[in-house]
């Protein structure tokens, strides 16, 4: 089992920790609820130190690059990220992950915690243009500051105009009187807020700066089961449940990321499912009575007849009714239309609606 820069710092604060994707991490502090809040009203910070960073750089990363994901990268300047996949030759992904742009040559490629090995080797495998690859993961740490107090209360430690900077826009600079520290301004809670990547070495004068930075607007430690609650409450697909292997990108409804402006891998047949439409969709839903749609869950039809899986779900905490996303046969689906989730003995009924769940 690994451990992070911060594994000791989570232990003296009393976290709960739990082997995921191969790190031991802080799942949670007080409580997932409690914690929710903090972060829809105030200001938290996970430490998200286990997932993968790739460094691509030479004069043809970004053709490797627009090869290996469906977004077009090509779009990207200097200070921007993007939100892409990796699709693989069977119509499904290999991971979802976010793309920064740092210069013309150099590209900083975010990835899964569970992931990393695989998605380095895929990489890998395509490099057929022989762009300079580093892995960067071991050397790397992140801290996800999230929360609608976030830019006022960071704004004492770095230079960074942090009030102004625009969704998926991303500086290098100093912060807590580190240098080469990049504050991007993405997230995974629809809270607001920003993530920080530095050395490893650096983590604990960071941590403590950020933690004493907050203190006045509330901040605590937030683990990876509010993490979990933020995004599905948007919505956000989550790998390895919402999409993997067996899911393309259209059914998952990405389409937005999957721009058939270029060429990419499989990027033929899932052109061909755009435009003749999947056979099946993600939806989201929220129950209309009261109980807890789990992942594995069968949706059923009124005859009760299994028709899909629940991929994400949960009691939302800002809500309080259950809430989650599946996959159903394309003419079943629908905002307003009616389904059932198997729970246990009884078929829950539910609604089918837009997303994200929370409004704000």
């Amino acid at each position: 089992m690994k451990e992070i820069a911060l594994s000791e710092k989570h232990r003296e604060l009393n976290a709960k920790m739990v082997p995921f994707a191969g790190f031991n991490m802080p799942v949670s502090y007080e409580g997932v609820n409690a914690e929710h809040e903090t972060v829809r009203k105030d200001l938290g910070v996970f430490d998200v130190s286990h997932m993968g960073e790739f460094l691509i750089s030479g004069e043809n990363a970004l053709e490797l690059i627009q090869k290996i994901s469906s977004n077009d990268a090509s779009k990207l300047v200097d200070g921007k990220a993007q939100y892409s996949c990796m699709p693989n030759e069977d119509g499904g992904i290999v991971d979802d992950l976010i793309i920064y742009r740092i210069d013309s040559e150099k590209y900083l490629l975010v990835v899964n915690a569970s992931n990393i090995e695989k998605d380095w080797n895929w990489i890998a495998h395509h490099n057929t243009m022989d762009a300079t690859m580093r892995d960067m993961s071991d050397e790397m740490s992140l801290l996800a500051i999230q929360g609608p107090k976030a830019s006022e209360a960071m704004q004492s430690l770095t230079d960074i105009d942090l009030a102004n900077m625009k969704f998926y826009t991303f500086e290098v600079g100093t912060f807590a009187d580190v240098d080469k520290v990049i504050v991007s301004a993405t997230g995974y809670t629809g809270s607001g807020g920003f993530e920080i990547y530095f050395r490893n070495e650096d983590a604990e004068k960071i941590w403590d700066a950020v933690m004493e930075a907050g203190k006045d607007y509330g901040i605590k430690p937030i683990g990876l089961a509010a993490r979990d609650t933020l995004r599905l409450e948007m919505g956000y697909c989550l790998y390895g449940y919402d999409i993997d292997d067996t899911t393309s990108p259209i059914e998952a409804g990405l389409g937005w990321i999957t721009k058939f402006t270029k060429d990419f891998i499989n990027s033929e047949e899932l052109k061909a499912q755009k435009e003749n439409g999947p056979k099946r969709k993600l939806v989201a839903f929220e129950l209309d009575e009261r109980g807890i749609p789990r992942q594995g869950y069968d949706i059923v039809d009124e005859n009760g007849k299994k028709i899909g899986l629940v991929t994400s779900g949960t009691m939302s905490p800002s809500m309080e009714k259950g809430i989650g996303l599946g996959y159903v046969p394309t003419e079943i689906a629908g905002a307003g239309k009616k389904i059932s989730i198997q729970i246990r003995k009884k078929a829950v009924t539910a609604t089918q609606v837009k997303l994200p769940f929370y409004k704000g």
